[in-house]
């Protein structure tokens, strides 16, 4: 009796471990669910800079960030979109309208960030009006970024568009092109990198500064601060109501990021909030 009362004991105990353990491991595995960093895809230079500063304003209210670097503008959105990051911090609107047009992504803006006023540079001449008949501009060779280049090139009077194309104009827009400039078109990435070998070269602000410029001192041309351009904060469709991504939204426009900004880059990038 004894015998068969304490393989009963040690049966029930055996039960209850199993139970306790099954529990533990299910709360554990909730836990580190739960637990998991919002992961944000952003370009080197300013972007990933300003996700920095985000990452640790939003750890003060408990969420995690885990900051993703890139260095070209396909891969975050193919990331985004297959599901292999939360966000994304990189893009104009113009660009994301026209990569969802364009690729069908599952993507949409949730927040405005920053604008990065684009900039027109020289090494080998310092007034843009000096620039020589038959002088090879290099300009970022996606659609939108490069359309916006020529907007630019056509603001400083170099060239002349056709009215309609807007802000999708292209090389084959320009109707007007006194100098004969030869547009050199480049991953926006290259661009900077052309300096040496162009005799002007429009460059996006982040590889700008990426590269070392100061686009408010170097740069012959810059984007107005009212520029159409904005960059946001881009997710996945599913994601938009997943109250970390409000949370994330709240640590970019918070005073700490807005003042980060200001200093570090004492108005080549400015906040759009």
């Amino acid at each position: 009796m004894k015998k068969r009362t304490l393989v009963a004991v040690l049966a029930t105990l055996l039960i209850c471990t199993l139970v306790i353990a099954t529990g533990c491991g299910g709360q554990q595995q909730k836990e580190t669910a739960a637990d998991k960093p919002l992961r944000v895809g952003a370009t080197a230079g300013p972007h990933a800079e300003i996700m920095d500063k985000v990452k640790a304003v939003a750890a003060k209210d408990g969420l995690k960030i885990e900051v993703v670097e890139f260095n070209d503008y396909v891969q975050p959105n193919v990331a985004l979109n297959d599901g292999d990051l939360d966000a994304n911090s990189y893009q104009h609107q113009p660009y994301l309208d026209h990569m969802v047009s364009d690729r069908k992504y599952q993507i949409v803006s949730v927040a405005k960030t920053i604008v990065l006023p684009m900039g027109a540079y020289s090494n080998k001449v310092k007034n843009i009006n000096d620039l020589p008949t038959g002088a090879v501009v290099s300009i970022p060779n996606d659609p939108t970024n490069g359309g916006r280049a020529l907007l630019l090139l056509e603001k400083a009077g170099l060239i002349k568009l056709n009215p309609n194309a807007g802000l999708k104009a292209t090389v084959a827009d320009i109707v007007d092109n006194p100098k004969k400039f030869k547009i050199k078109e480049l991953d926006a990435a290259q661009v900077p990198r052309s300096l040496d070998d162009v005799d002007l070269a429009v460059i996006n602000s982040n590889y700008a500064l990426a590269a070392g410029m100061n686009p408010l001192k170097q740069a012959l041309v810059i984007e107005d601060a009212d520029s159409p351009y904005v960059n946001v904060l881009a997710v996945h469709k599913k994601n938009v109501d997943d109250p970390r991504i409000k949370q994330l939204i709240k640590a970019y426009h918070s005073d700490e990021v807005k003042q980060f900004i200001n200093e570090r880059f004492q108005g080549a990038v400015v906040a759009a909030w």
